[in-house]
């Protein structure tokens, strides 16, 4: 219980943030400028928390909510294409217990898994600016600390950049440099930190382009799942 509770303290304050002015106007924008297929929505259009199991070992970590996705709903991709993407590839791989979401209310529930993102509030052109990646970071440190994942999974380079410069602030690495983002990227960071890994964001501009396919994620979800499974059973 202590974890939920920490999250859900975590989470409220999240929702409250105003401390980007230019994201502010972006999302409450959007949720006026609402696309045809939506207009009958109240769109969230405030910052989006984290969202999942407390105690996950496996931990995704996102850009930014989308304008009419999680913008929209309230909740880490879902309502757009990159969310289609990425959670019906989560439940093949044993991680929800559903493949498809659609709001709030779908029942959606994440197994051993949480995901959260660098940028709370969905940005111009899916850009945040490096200030509001800043703005932003001691809310995910926070998640960390809480969660306690073995695993982080990065869904693209910024990313994968955002918690490599938290590491390099706390002083558990010197630089970025010698830690290259890719596709099955597989990194040891120093002891007592997890597991970093690296895919292709399920954009619709790397799923669509056929640059990344439901088998790329299979490949590397399944082979996290390996890895959980075997730390599990030497620590037993």
């Amino acid at each position: 219980m202590k974890n939920e509770a920490a999250l859900r303290v975590l989470s409220e304050e999240i929702v409250t943030c105003r401390k980007c002015p230019r994201l502010v106007a972006h999302r409450e924008k959007m949720a006026r400028e609402k696309r045809r297929a939506y207009r009958e929505w109240t769109y969230w259009a405030k910052a989006v928390p984290g969202f999942g199991d407390p105690r996950a070992e496996l931990f995704l970590l996102g850009l930014a909510p989308g304008a009419h996705g999680s913008n929209r709903t309230g909740r880490m991709f879902t309502g757009d294409r990159s969310g289609d993407f990425l959670y019906a590839a989560l439940y093949r791989a044993g991680f929800a217990n559903q493949p498809k979401c659609y709001d709030l209310d779908d029942g959606l529930q994440l197994k051993n898994a949480y995901i959260s993102a660098a940028a709370r509030c969905a940005p111009p052109d899916n850009k945040p600016l490096p200030s509001e990646l800043a703005n932003c970071r001691d809310y995910l440190e926070r998640e960390l600390e809480i969660v306690q994942p073995k695993v982080i999974l990065a869904l693209g380079k910024v990313a994968w950049d955002t918690y490599l410069n938290i590491l390099k602030d706390q002083g558990a690495i010197e630089s970025r440099a010698g830690y290259v983002f890719a596709h099955g990227a597989e990194v040891k960071l120093p002891a007592g930190r997890p597991l970093l890994m690296g895919v292709y964001h399920p954009s619709q501009q790397n799923t669509q382009t056929g640059k990344l396919t439901p088998v790329m994620y299979a490949k590397t979800l399944n082979h996290i799942r390996k890895i959980l499974r075997d730390d599990s059973a030497r620590n037993s």
